[in-house]
């Protein structure tokens, strides 16, 4: 779900992971036209990063 709003709402993306200051600068980003290539391709790349932060979380806290 969170990719599909990454593809569309690149900004939005931001702030479900918690990083709404990010999510402002893509916003800004991607209200110029040239801008939402590049802000999708950021908004899908912080996403994955995110998803990697959790299984590692995940990861740390069951082998404890």
């Amino acid at each position: 779900m969170r990719l599909l709003i990454a593809l569309i709402f690149p900004w939005l993306t931001f702030f479900t992971i918690k990083r709404p200051f990010a999510g402002l600068i893509c916003l800004l980003l991607q209200l110029t036209l040239i801008g939402w290539l590049p802000a999708t391709i950021w908004a899908v790349h912080a996403l994955g990063q995110y998803k990697t932060d959790q299984k590692i979380q995940h990861a740390l806290a069951r082998g404890r």
